[in-house]
């Protein structure tokens, strides 16, 4: 296993943005990897406490890729600039402006991956509809969808980010057997979320994933844990979700076994892991054999 994640601050428009980097261990990585956390947590997500095997910063640089994992804006370092991020432009270009001053002059391989969790996601969305998204090599969502779960939705509706609904641990963390102790411990945790945040949620399913989803004009690999219980996944909920993609020139549904809703925090998180990276290398592929590929 490679050596822990390095911490990274660099300023972007007067803004500190932090990250956790683990850089390939080759000279040349296989492709760069962004990893964006989703919301109550921070970058940590992607390097499982106690866990080594389970951390994606981990694997990933000894699989051969450089991980960024940021923590996005309002998290982290950047949490005491809340004027700077507001807006969802101001969100994107700190995200970009993060990666290409931690990145520097260092070899990118293939180029960008990104890939969101969760409340995650709408970043993630953003950075691939944004123009300068038509240059990714694809992105990767997880913990996401267009309706919630009938439950979850009576679970969610009282939730903020200072008032925890009850029941809501039992929607991110059962079953409890499929996670390590040391993440049921609460280890994971930020113990504040971006003012931002409240109405970004109440927005997502309703409004701003159905529009962002056929301006994205690169791969998707749509990733569903077996246990997730806050959105709906069943078959006509992911052929939904599949046609608002209608720009994208490949998407793929991922089902991932013994796995709950933070699926990157599982026993079975190296497994998921693996097959981010597998996806990753099939887009690095067909960018490299098809350059000018644009979606129809």
């Amino acid at each position: 296993m490679t050596a822990a994640p390095k911490p990274r601050i660099v300023i972007v428009d007067g803004v500190p943005m932090s990250a956790m980097v683990s850089e390939a261990t080759d000279t040349e990585p296989r492709a760069v990897i962004v990893a964006i956390h989703g919301g109550g947590t921070t970058a940590i997500y992607f390097d499982c406490p106690g866990n080594p095997s389970l951390s994606l910063l981990r694997t990933g640089a000894a699989a051969g890729f450089t991980v960024v994992a940021l923590d996005r804006p309002g998290y982290g370092s950047s949490a005491p600039y809340p004027e700077a991020m507001a807006a969802p432009e101001q969100r994107v270009n700190l995200a970009y402006g993060a990666v290409d001053r931690i990145l520097g002059q260092k070899p990118r391989g293939a180029g960008l991956f990104v890939m969101g969790h969760s409340g995650g996601c709408e970043l993630t969305m953003r950075m691939a509809a944004d123009d300068r998204g038509a240059d990714l090599l694809g992105i990767e969502l997880s913990g996401t969808g267009r309706h919630y779960d009938r439950a979850a939705r009576d679970i969610l509706k009282d939730a903020t980010r200072e008032r925890r609904s009850a029941g809501l641990y039992e929607l991110l963390w059962f079953p409890e057997r499929l996670y390590p102790s040391e993440v049921l411990n609460g280890a994971t945790i930020s113990p504040s979320a971006p003012a931002y945040e409240d109405q970004m949620v109440s927005d997502w399913a309703r409004r701003t994933f159905p529009a962002l989803a056929p301006a994205i004009r690169v791969p998707v690999q749509y990733s569903i844990a077996e246990h997730e219980k806050v959105w709906q996944t069943d078959d006509s909920a992911v052929v939904e979700i599949a046609a608002m993609f209608s720009g994208a020139p490949r998407f793929s549904v991922n089902r991932q076994p013994e796995a709950g809703h933070n699926i990157s925090l599982g026993h079975s998180a190296a497994d998921y892991h693996r097959k981010v990276f597998a996806f990753v290398d099939e887009c690095a592929a067909q960018s490299a054999s098809n350059p000018d590929l644009e979606a129809g």
